[in-house]
């Protein structure tokens, strides 16, 4: 069957391969033969064990996770995190704020004791990450939090954090998979699926098993790491169908060249895209500082703004889908995630400079 699909640069729910939704397709009515759609399996079955049990194999091979770390399937997005984390780990943290969910995190957390933010770019309009290595963190902080790629400034790091000896927390929600990591220098991760890893509905959380022994008593159930690592993330019925999905996607990228062959695309369709901005005599204007340019999420105004209506008009009648910016940064904003097909990043980039031609 032919489907046209459009070009969706949304930041999240974002793309997925199309051959993970073939893939689903097939499987919709009997999952591996089982008769059963994963919709309707019960999370304690055999069939449903081998699912998760490979989900979490493949998302260790894939982005690289060590036998050092914990690998959790929640719920709640990034959003409840930023809750659950200050319960487990204690409220006497570190935040650095390169962006609008940094700054949520923040206030999740002070709501849950001390919270000190020792760096924020806020004066600059969120536009850079700063130096890690440098920072004045306090004496006796139980963690430093940052987060890796702020999706509506389009904020990243580049780099993982120094290792030091902090324990560092990361929103990787938007960056989780994109290029490689090394998620031994991180305490604990965590990603809300819906950009670069499946579904809406799933939370993947990568924490130093260490860790698990921090947490303390009186913590609810369903927000305790320790006991959501003892019930294999299943306490009560996990997000089956999300954590299926998640599988199939780790599944598809390892069996094409894994992580290095992911970056090298990325890195592509990056240059694709900021070579339209940079090549259009500022009539488009990126908003992160150049080395902190995010390769999934590329904010950016037109110098005339009067022009930002027209052009996104004109780009959802050429099939460009979802790329109004965020309201707190304005004009335009293209997320460029793994599954983004590199022909679309080339087309936007031709209807840009086209745009610039004719209004300019």
């Amino acid at each position: 069957m032919s489907v046209k699909r459009a070009a969706n640069f949304s930041a999240g729910p974002g793309v997925l391969p199309v051959e993970v939704l073939e893939k689903a397709r097939e499987e919709m009515l009997s999952q591996a033969g089982s008769g059963m759609s994963v919709m309707e399996m019960s999370h304690r079955s055999k069939p449903y064990d081998a699912i998760q049990a490979a989900a979490e194999a493949d998302a260790r091979a894939f982005l690289g996770i060590p036998d050092s770390h914990a690998v959790l399937f929640l719920q709640g997005g990034a959003s409840l995190q930023f809750t659950m984390i200050p319960k487990n780990l204690g409220g006497g943290a570190d935040f650095v704020t390169t962006g609008s969910w940094g700054q949520k995190a923040i206030e999740a957390a002070r709501l849950e004791g001390a919270a000190q933010e020792i760096w924020t770019g806020k004066a600059d309009k969120f536009r850079s990450a700063p130096d890690l290595t440098a920072l004045d963190r306090t004496e006796g902080a139980a963690y430093t939090h940052i987060t890796l790629n702020e999706t509506i400034q389009g904020v990243d790091y580049m780099t993982d954090p120094p290792a030091d000896g902090t324990d560092w927390v990361c929103d990787m929600s938007s960056t989780i998979g994109s290029r490689k990591m090394d998620f031994s220098r991180y305490a604990l991760v965590y990603a809300g699926a819906q950009k670069n890893i499946g579904p809406a509905g799933l939370t993947l959380v990568v924490i130093r098993k260490d860790l698990l022994e921090r947490v303390p008593e009186g913590v609810p159930p369903m927000l305790d790491f320790r006991i959501q690592a003892e019930n294999d993330s299943r306490y009560n019925t996990p997000p089956c169908w999300s954590i299926y999905m998640a599988g199939l996607v780790f599944r598809h990228w390892l069996d094409r060249g894994g992580i290095e062959a992911v970056e090298a695309a990325n890195e592509a369709k990056a240059a694709v895209l900021y070579g339209a901005i940079d090549g259009s005599a500022r009539f488009y204007r990126g908003h992160a500082v150049e080395a902190n340019r995010s390769r999934m999420n590329v904010p950016f105004v037109l110098g005339d703004d009067s022009l930002t209506d027209p052009f996104l008009k004109e780009a959802k009648e050429h099939g460009f889908l979802e790329l109004k910016g965020h309201r707190s940064v304005g004009g335009c904003r293209a997320s460029i995630y793994n599954a983004q097909p590199a022909e679309n990043v080339k087309a936007l980039a031709d209807f840009m400079a086209d745009f610039a031609q004719r209004k300019g």
